[in-house]
């Protein structure tokens, strides 16, 4: 069921569930459709929360160019509207990266945070030469004109497992297919000023990170970068599946989640909820 967080911009969210808060960000291309097999599974125990960020999906456009700390401000905007004290956050690639940007400000919001397939920095993210790349498929044909639609085959196949199934590419382009161009430019312009370098030494809440074992574009070795640099973190690494596990091996990454979560499901809460 999808509700509404009036303000400007306007964001559009689903809500699944009953229980302590669980909120689910997805990353640079997806929408909250892409955490359709969680907010399945969690619901049972949780109020499964996946929003759409600003410009994507439901919720409106803005005008002007992004920063990043405006999707925090958006993410601060909805717990407060569902009276969310604490809540347990789970973030893709740019939804992990948005909540390392909410954490320096909204630390005592967080019961916990899972980091998925992110960087933490654009410039220690892959190679300059693999970097320029990224850019180029996403940003260069869209300014002469194309659409998403027309770049979906081979940012998909950068994304994926190589025995990703025909289904879950599917799954992938229409996510793709949906995203607003405007929105998705000014987002890939402020991705690369993105870092958090000096911040992760200082991170003291329960951090789960979880990599696809064949991602290419946030390979599990910056995981391990990013649990070196957060104290007490843990890494785990899922089998076939890229940079989109959660909907490559959905089972595979809610048993994880599970297992994380279990530890510290009571650290989330409501105001005036004991």
């Amino acid at each position: 069921m999808y509700k509404f967080l009036d303000g400007c911009p306007r964001i559009s969210y689903s809500i699944v569930g009953k229980g302590l808060p669980l909120i689910f960000l997805h990353g640079i291309g997806g929408n909250s459709l892409n955490w359709q097999d969680q907010q399945k599974y969690f619901s049972k125990n949780f109020t499964t929360i996946a929003w759409n960020a600003r410009g994507y999906s439901l919720s409106e456009d803005y005008t002007g160019p992004l920063k990043f700390s405006d999707f925090s401000k958006d993410l601060l905007r909805l717990i407060d509207s569902l009276n969310i004290k604490k809540a347990h956050f789970v973030g893709l690639s740019m939804g992990a990266r948005i909540l390392m940007d909410f954490y320096s400000n909204n630390k005592i919001r967080i019961a916990s945070l899972t980091l998925c397939d992110c960087y933490y920095s654009f410039k220690n993210f892959l190679n300059p030469k693999e970097r320029k790349k990224y850019i180029e498929i996403r940003q260069k044909p869209l300014l002469e004109g194309k659409s998403l639609t027309d770049l979906a085959p081979e940012i998909i196949k950068s994304l994926v497992s190589p025995n990703c199934s025909e289904s879950v590419r599917k799954k992938i382009y229409e996510s793709l297919s949906t995203i607003r161009k405007e929105s998705y430019l000014k987002t890939i312009k402020e991705a690369t000023n993105y870092d958090v370098t000096h911040q992760l030494s200082s991170f003291t809440v329960p951090v789960q990170l979880i990599y696809g074992e064949d991602d290419k574009l946030t390979p599990p070795s910056l995981g391990l970068e990013i649990k070196n640099k957060i104290n007490g973190s843990k890494l785990s690494i899922i089998k076939d599946a890229g940079h989109l596990p959660n909907i490559e091996q959905p089972k595979k990454f809610n048993d994880v989640l599970e297992e994380f979560l279990s530890q510290y499901k009571n650290c989330a809460e409501y105001y005036g909820k004991t």
